[in-house]
């Protein structure tokens, strides 16, 4: 169903992942200013295809696609640090920019930055665990590492 839109993921440009937003009216406050909270919505949708372009769908990780023994597996934050530099305001358009920073054993932390043109908005570092249906840490498959470049990081 992704080809009938395949622009509905983004695009990954020099191992980055571009993400456009328009903002709605849902997404501000009283004022026509991005709230706070949507920006963290934003920067969700951007890992999330970040994610299924690099082939690792949500839905064929918890159907155990993805583990190498049939174990459903999930990422879950397990913390963001994000910096609020300037505001979108209601019909921007913006770009949620996504990339691996490092890759660890069952964790990765994720560069994302929200930007208007050239202008940085937003700031964030998500760090994100994979993790079992017990919520137990479970190592990244090395498909998943290799996916994420995370042999061009050492």
């Amino acid at each position: 169903m992704t080809n009938a839109w395949p622009d509905l993921s983004g695009r990954l440009e020099n191992g980055r992942h571009i993400l456009p937003v328009r903002i709605y009216f849902e997404d501000t406050d009283f004022s026509g200013v991005v709230y706070h909270g949507s920006y963290v919505r934003f920067l969700e949708r951007g890992r999330t295809e970040f994610i299924r372009m690099l082939g690792i769908g949500h839905d064929a990780l918890d159907k155990g696609e993805h583990s190498g023994d049939g174990e459903g597996l999930a990422f879950t934050v397990r913390r963001m640090a994000l910096e609020f530099n300037r505001p979108a305001r209601i019909d921007d358009i913006v770009e949620v920019v996504t990339y691996p920073g490092s890759v660890g054993g069952a964790r990765i932390v994720l560069k994302q930055a929200i930007r208007r043109g050239s202008e940085i908005l937003v700031t964030a570092d998500v760090t994100v665990a994979l993790i079992n249906r017990e919520g137990q840490p479970r190592r990244l498959p090395e498909a998943m590492r290799a996916a994420l470049g995370a042999d061009e990081m050492t």
